[in-house]
Protein backbone atom coordinates (compact mmCIF):
# COMPACT_ATOMS: atom_id res chain seq x y z
CA UNK A 1 0.00 0.00 0.00
CA UNK A 2 1.40 3.58 -1.19
CA UNK A 3 1.64 5.93 1.63
CA UNK A 4 3.29 9.65 1.70
CA UNK A 5 5.94 11.41 3.89
CA UNK A 6 4.79 14.60 4.00
CA UNK A 7 7.46 17.25 5.78
CA UNK A 8 6.85 20.47 7.09
CA UNK A 9 8.19 22.83 4.22
CA UNK A 10 5.38 20.92 2.22
CA UNK A 11 8.04 18.08 0.36
CA UNK A 12 5.76 15.40 -0.12
CA UNK A 13 7.52 11.47 -1.01
CA UNK A 14 5.50 8.62 -2.36
CA UNK A 15 6.83 5.30 -1.02
CA UNK A 16 5.38 1.80 -0.11
CA UNK A 17 4.00 1.49 3.62
CA UNK A 18 5.55 -1.34 5.31
CA UNK A 19 5.20 -2.23 8.85
CA UNK A 20 1.82 -1.02 11.10
CA UNK A 21 -0.79 0.70 8.81
CA UNK A 22 -0.80 3.92 10.83
CA UNK A 23 -0.27 7.40 10.26
CA UNK A 24 2.12 9.50 12.81
CA UNK A 25 4.02 12.51 12.92
CA UNK A 26 7.45 12.67 14.39
CA UNK A 27 11.24 14.93 14.13
CA UNK A 28 12.91 13.04 10.61
CA UNK A 29 16.55 12.55 11.56
CA UNK A 30 19.11 10.17 9.29
CA UNK A 31 21.31 7.16 10.75
CA UNK A 32 24.41 7.15 8.85
CA UNK A 33 25.25 3.12 9.91
CA UNK A 34 25.74 0.39 7.54
CA UNK A 35 24.59 -2.19 9.28
CA UNK A 36 23.10 -2.28 13.43
CA UNK A 37 19.27 -1.28 12.22
CA UNK A 38 17.60 -3.91 14.97
CA UNK A 39 19.90 -1.74 17.52
CA UNK A 40 19.21 1.22 16.23
CA UNK A 41 15.36 1.22 15.83
CA UNK A 42 15.39 -0.55 19.78
CA UNK A 43 17.58 2.63 20.61
CA UNK A 44 15.36 4.86 23.27
CA UNK A 45 17.44 7.74 22.57
CA UNK A 46 14.94 8.02 19.32
CA UNK A 47 11.94 8.14 21.20
CA UNK A 48 9.50 9.87 19.12
CA UNK A 49 11.93 10.88 16.03
CA UNK A 50 11.41 9.14 12.12
CA UNK A 51 14.33 6.83 11.46
CA UNK A 52 15.70 7.50 8.04
CA UNK A 53 18.63 4.99 7.37
CA UNK A 54 20.83 5.93 4.56
CA UNK A 55 22.33 2.62 3.84
CA UNK A 56 19.96 1.30 1.24
CA UNK A 57 19.03 -2.18 1.57
CA UNK A 58 17.27 -2.35 5.10
CA UNK A 59 16.14 -6.23 6.41
CA UNK A 60 17.93 -7.83 5.07
CA UNK A 61 18.95 -10.24 7.93
CA UNK A 62 15.99 -10.06 9.23
CA UNK A 63 15.43 -9.70 13.44
CA UNK A 64 16.60 -11.80 15.91
CA UNK A 65 16.38 -12.12 19.96
CA UNK A 66 19.53 -10.79 21.05
CA UNK A 67 20.04 -7.07 19.23
CA UNK A 68 17.77 -5.28 21.17
CA UNK A 69 18.46 -2.36 22.85
CA UNK A 70 15.18 -2.58 24.36
CA UNK A 71 12.65 -4.60 24.21
CA UNK A 72 10.27 -1.91 23.25
CA UNK A 73 11.21 0.42 20.39
CA UNK A 74 10.11 3.91 20.83
CA UNK A 75 10.56 5.09 17.41
CA UNK A 76 8.20 6.80 15.23
CA UNK A 77 8.64 5.31 12.11
CA UNK A 78 11.46 4.31 10.18
CA UNK A 79 12.22 5.51 6.31
CA UNK A 80 14.17 3.48 4.13
CA UNK A 81 15.36 3.19 0.50
CA UNK A 82 14.05 -0.41 0.15
CA UNK A 83 12.86 -3.03 2.37
CA UNK A 84 13.64 -6.98 2.54
CA UNK A 85 10.51 -8.88 3.19
CA UNK A 86 12.25 -12.15 2.91
CA UNK A 87 15.34 -12.13 5.21
CA UNK A 88 18.45 -14.87 5.39
CA UNK A 89 20.50 -15.31 8.15
CA UNK A 90 20.97 -18.35 10.61
CA UNK A 91 20.05 -15.95 13.40
CA UNK A 92 16.90 -14.43 11.92
CA UNK A 93 13.52 -15.09 13.59
CA UNK A 94 11.47 -12.83 12.07
CA UNK A 95 11.19 -10.21 9.45
CA UNK A 96 11.81 -6.36 10.02
CA UNK A 97 8.18 -5.81 8.68
CA UNK A 98 6.70 -8.12 11.42
CA UNK A 99 8.25 -6.92 14.00
CA UNK A 100 7.18 -3.22 13.49
CA UNK A 101 3.65 -4.47 13.04
CA UNK A 102 4.02 -6.08 16.10
CA UNK A 103 5.51 -2.82 17.91
CA UNK A 104 2.83 -0.79 16.12
CA UNK A 105 5.66 1.27 14.36
CA UNK A 106 4.60 2.67 11.00
CA UNK A 107 7.35 2.57 8.27
CA UNK A 108 7.86 3.81 4.31
CA UNK A 109 9.78 2.60 1.88
CA UNK A 110 10.88 3.73 -1.46
CA UNK A 111 12.04 7.45 -0.43
CA UNK A 112 15.29 8.76 -2.00
CA UNK A 113 16.57 8.64 1.28
CA UNK A 114 19.77 10.07 -0.43
CA UNK A 115 17.72 13.49 -1.41
CA UNK A 116 16.36 13.71 2.02
CA UNK A 117 19.95 13.03 4.18
CA UNK A 118 20.95 16.26 1.96
CA UNK A 119 17.88 18.42 2.98
CA UNK A 120 18.53 17.78 6.16
CA UNK A 121 21.96 18.12 6.36
CA UNK A 122 21.82 21.73 4.90
CA UNK A 123 18.70 22.97 6.38
CA UNK A 124 18.18 20.68 9.55
CA UNK A 125 15.84 18.21 11.08
CA UNK A 126 12.05 18.60 10.16
CA UNK A 127 8.75 17.08 10.86
CA UNK A 128 7.07 15.06 9.13
CA UNK A 129 4.04 12.79 8.72
CA UNK A 130 4.00 9.07 7.52
CA UNK A 131 0.00 8.97 6.60
CA UNK A 132 -2.23 7.69 3.58
CA UNK A 133 -2.61 9.07 -0.01
CA UNK A 134 -5.54 10.67 0.95
CA UNK A 135 -4.50 13.00 3.73
CA UNK A 136 -4.69 16.47 2.39
CA UNK A 137 -1.22 18.08 2.00
CA UNK A 138 -2.20 21.36 3.12
CA UNK A 139 -3.38 20.20 6.24
CA UNK A 140 -0.34 18.09 7.12
CA UNK A 141 1.64 21.13 6.72
CA UNK A 142 -0.08 23.81 9.25
CA UNK A 143 -0.50 21.17 11.79
CA UNK A 144 3.29 20.42 11.66
CA UNK A 145 4.34 23.57 11.69
CA UNK A 146 2.18 24.64 14.51
CA UNK A 147 3.28 21.21 16.46
CA UNK A 148 5.97 22.18 19.25
CA UNK A 149 8.65 19.24 19.58
CA UNK A 150 7.64 16.70 22.49
CA UNK A 151 9.11 17.24 25.87
CA UNK A 152 8.15 14.46 28.10
CA UNK A 153 10.77 11.69 26.30
CA UNK A 154 12.73 11.18 29.05
CA UNK A 155 9.68 10.23 31.46
CA UNK A 156 8.18 7.97 28.62
CA UNK A 157 11.57 5.52 28.28
CA UNK A 158 12.92 5.70 31.76
CA UNK A 159 12.04 2.72 34.01
CA UNK A 160 8.85 3.38 36.55
CA UNK A 161 10.65 1.56 39.61
CA UNK A 162 13.98 0.61 40.28
CA UNK A 163 15.48 -2.94 39.88
CA UNK A 164 18.28 -4.92 41.03
CA UNK A 165 20.87 -6.79 38.66
CA UNK A 166 22.85 -8.85 41.33
CA UNK A 167 27.06 -8.75 40.79
CA UNK A 168 29.86 -9.38 42.97
CA UNK A 169 31.80 -6.25 41.71
CA UNK A 170 31.61 -2.40 42.70
CA UNK A 171 27.29 -1.47 43.29
CA UNK A 172 26.87 0.85 40.69
CA UNK A 173 23.72 3.14 40.42
CA UNK A 174 22.23 3.21 37.26
CA UNK A 175 20.00 6.40 36.39
CA UNK A 176 18.11 4.98 33.28
CA UNK A 177 16.97 8.35 30.86
CA UNK A 178 16.62 5.97 28.21
CA UNK A 179 18.87 3.12 28.66
CA UNK A 180 20.24 0.70 25.91
CA UNK A 181 20.70 -2.18 27.29
CA UNK A 182 24.41 -2.54 25.63
CA UNK A 183 25.38 0.08 28.58
CA UNK A 184 23.56 -2.03 31.77
CA UNK A 185 25.39 -5.47 29.69
CA UNK A 186 28.92 -3.50 29.79
CA UNK A 187 28.44 -3.10 33.32
CA UNK A 188 27.29 -6.90 33.71
CA UNK A 189 30.45 -8.18 31.86
CA UNK A 190 32.39 -6.44 34.88
CA UNK A 191 30.65 -7.76 37.55
CA UNK A 192 29.26 -4.94 38.59
CA UNK A 193 26.06 -5.18 41.30
CA UNK A 194 23.70 -2.51 39.45
CA UNK A 195 21.16 -0.97 40.50
CA UNK A 196 18.59 0.70 37.88
CA UNK A 197 17.30 3.67 38.99
CA UNK A 198 14.21 5.65 37.56
CA UNK A 199 15.40 9.40 36.08
CA UNK A 200 13.63 11.09 38.32
CA UNK A 201 15.58 9.58 41.48
CA UNK A 202 17.26 11.90 44.16
CA UNK A 203 20.31 12.08 44.85
CA UNK A 204 19.64 11.28 48.60
CA UNK A 205 17.76 7.70 47.53
CA UNK A 206 20.67 6.78 45.43
CA UNK A 207 23.07 7.49 48.38
CA UNK A 208 21.07 5.47 50.73
CA UNK A 209 21.76 2.25 48.28
CA UNK A 210 25.09 2.13 49.32
CA UNK A 211 26.78 2.87 46.14
CA UNK A 212 30.10 2.81 44.77
CA UNK A 213 29.43 4.96 41.67
CA UNK A 214 26.61 6.35 39.26
CA UNK A 215 26.25 6.15 35.41
CA UNK A 216 23.51 8.41 33.74
CA UNK A 217 22.57 7.00 31.14
CA UNK A 218 22.03 8.15 27.36
CA UNK A 219 18.25 9.66 26.50
CA UNK A 220 16.12 11.02 24.23
CA UNK A 221 15.23 14.79 23.65
CA UNK A 222 16.34 17.93 25.17
CA UNK A 223 18.65 17.83 28.55
CA UNK A 224 16.71 20.76 29.22
CA UNK A 225 13.66 18.55 29.92
CA UNK A 226 14.66 16.89 32.59
CA UNK A 227 15.95 19.27 35.48
CA UNK A 228 15.13 16.47 38.24
CA UNK A 229 18.25 14.29 36.88
CA UNK A 230 20.18 17.85 36.52
CA UNK A 231 20.01 18.29 40.31
CA UNK A 232 20.42 14.61 41.24
CA UNK A 233 24.01 14.07 39.14
CA UNK A 234 24.80 18.11 40.92
CA UNK A 235 24.04 16.81 44.34
CA UNK A 236 25.79 14.03 43.48
CA UNK A 237 29.32 15.49 42.01
CA UNK A 238 31.80 15.16 44.86
CA UNK A 239 29.94 12.23 47.12
CA UNK A 240 30.42 9.31 44.52
CA UNK A 241 32.02 8.80 41.51
CA UNK A 242 30.15 9.40 38.40
CA UNK A 243 30.12 8.74 34.48
CA UNK A 244 28.02 10.21 32.02
CA UNK A 245 27.27 9.20 28.50
CA UNK A 246 25.32 10.68 25.42
CA UNK A 247 22.51 12.31 27.22
CA UNK A 248 24.06 11.82 30.46
CA UNK A 249 27.26 13.76 29.19
CA UNK A 250 25.20 16.82 28.58
CA UNK A 251 23.32 16.46 32.17
CA UNK A 252 26.60 16.69 33.80
CA UNK A 253 27.60 19.85 31.82
CA UNK A 254 24.37 21.59 33.01
CA UNK A 255 24.78 20.11 36.33
CA UNK A 256 27.96 22.23 36.34
CA UNK A 257 26.04 25.53 34.64
CA UNK A 258 27.32 24.62 30.89
CA UNK A 259 25.16 25.29 28.47
CA UNK A 260 23.87 23.20 25.79
CA UNK A 261 22.34 23.74 22.32
CA UNK A 262 20.49 22.11 19.57
CA UNK A 263 22.54 20.78 16.39
CA UNK A 264 21.31 21.56 12.88
CA UNK A 265 20.98 17.89 12.18
CA UNK A 266 23.11 15.73 15.10
CA UNK A 267 24.99 13.01 15.02
CA UNK A 268 23.71 9.40 14.24
CA UNK A 269 25.81 6.70 12.93
CA UNK A 270 28.94 4.60 13.73
CA UNK A 271 31.79 6.40 12.37
CA UNK A 272 32.50 9.91 14.07
CA UNK A 273 35.86 10.02 15.20
CA UNK A 274 36.34 11.72 18.13
CA UNK A 275 39.94 12.98 19.23
CA UNK A 276 41.20 12.37 23.01
CA UNK A 277 42.57 15.86 23.90
CA UNK A 278 45.67 14.50 26.29
CA UNK A 279 47.15 11.93 24.12
CA UNK A 280 45.58 12.97 20.32
CA UNK A 281 44.26 9.12 20.27
CA UNK A 282 41.28 9.03 17.39
CA UNK A 283 38.55 6.63 18.50
CA UNK A 284 35.82 5.79 15.81
CA UNK A 285 32.65 5.73 17.67
CA UNK A 286 29.03 5.36 17.58
CA UNK A 287 26.99 8.13 18.32
CA UNK A 288 23.46 9.28 18.25
CA UNK A 289 22.02 12.95 19.64
CA UNK A 290 20.97 16.12 18.72
CA UNK A 291 22.22 18.25 21.68
CA UNK A 292 25.79 19.32 22.14
CA UNK A 293 27.20 20.98 25.06
CA UNK A 294 28.89 24.23 24.06
CA UNK A 295 32.07 24.82 23.89
CA UNK A 296 32.51 28.52 25.35
CA UNK A 297 30.17 27.44 28.28
CA UNK A 298 32.65 25.35 29.65
CA UNK A 299 35.03 28.26 30.72
CA UNK A 300 34.20 29.50 34.36
CA UNK A 301 33.18 26.47 35.35
CA UNK A 302 35.15 23.44 37.20
CA UNK A 303 35.19 21.12 33.95
CA UNK A 304 37.84 20.28 31.24
CA UNK A 305 37.51 19.63 27.79
CA UNK A 306 38.98 15.55 27.24
CA UNK A 307 37.42 15.21 23.68
CA UNK A 308 36.18 16.65 20.48
CA UNK A 309 34.68 15.53 17.17
CA UNK A 310 37.49 15.64 14.55
CA UNK A 311 34.51 16.50 12.08
CA UNK A 312 33.06 19.83 13.49
CA UNK A 313 35.27 20.40 16.89
CA UNK A 314 32.17 19.76 18.90
CA UNK A 315 32.13 18.69 22.58
CA UNK A 316 32.82 15.11 23.18
CA UNK A 317 34.25 14.30 26.80
CA UNK A 318 34.29 16.30 29.87
CA UNK A 319 36.23 15.71 33.41
CA UNK A 320 35.83 17.08 36.65
CA UNK A 321 38.54 19.24 37.60
CA UNK A 322 38.27 18.19 41.11
CA UNK A 323 35.80 15.54 41.91
CA UNK A 324 35.46 12.24 40.57
CA UNK A 325 33.48 12.54 37.24
CA UNK A 326 33.87 12.24 33.69
CA UNK A 327 31.66 11.68 30.62
CA UNK A 328 31.52 11.21 26.74
CA UNK A 329 28.92 12.44 24.28
CA UNK A 330 29.42 9.55 22.38
CA UNK A 331 28.04 5.59 22.91
CA UNK A 332 31.50 3.25 24.46
CA UNK A 333 29.74 0.06 24.25
CA UNK A 334 28.69 0.70 20.61
CA UNK A 335 26.00 -1.58 20.05
CA UNK A 336 26.10 -1.43 16.93
CA UNK A 337 29.61 0.58 16.14
CA UNK A 338 32.92 -0.20 16.71
CA UNK A 339 34.44 -0.52 20.17
CA UNK A 340 37.35 1.26 20.36
CA UNK A 341 36.07 3.44 23.53
CA UNK A 342 34.58 0.49 25.47
CA UNK A 343 38.00 1.09 27.99
CA UNK A 344 36.06 3.77 29.53
CA UNK A 345 33.95 1.22 31.42
CA UNK A 346 37.17 0.15 32.86
CA UNK A 347 38.46 3.37 33.83
CA UNK A 348 34.85 3.89 35.38
CA UNK A 349 35.81 0.97 37.53
CA UNK A 350 39.33 1.60 38.09
CA UNK A 351 37.47 5.33 39.58
CA UNK A 352 35.33 3.17 42.13
CA UNK A 353 38.41 0.74 43.00
CA UNK A 354 40.28 4.08 44.48
CA UNK A 355 37.02 5.75 45.53
CA UNK A 356 35.55 5.84 49.68
CA UNK A 357 32.94 3.20 48.93
CA UNK A 358 29.17 2.47 50.25
CA UNK A 359 28.63 6.51 50.71
CA UNK A 360 25.27 6.00 53.06
CA UNK A 361 23.50 8.49 54.15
Amino acid sequence: MDKQLILEDGTVLIGEGFGADVEISGEVVFNTGMTGYQEILSDPSYCGQMVMLTYPLIGNYGINRDDFESLNPAIAALIVREVEHEPSHYREQESLHDLLVAKNIPGIAGIDTRMLTRKIRAHGTVKGYICSLSVQVEDVVKMLQDSPLLTTQVSQVSVNTAYHVPGKGKRVALIDCGMKHGILQSLIERHCDVVVVPYDTTAQEIKRLGVDGVLVSNGPGNPEDVPETIQTVASLIGEVPLFGICLGHQLLALACGATTSKLRFGHRGSNHPVREIETGRIDITAQNHGYTVDLDSIEGTELMLTHEAVNDGTVEGLKHRYADAFSVQYHPEANPGPHDANDLFDRFIGMMNTAKTNVLV
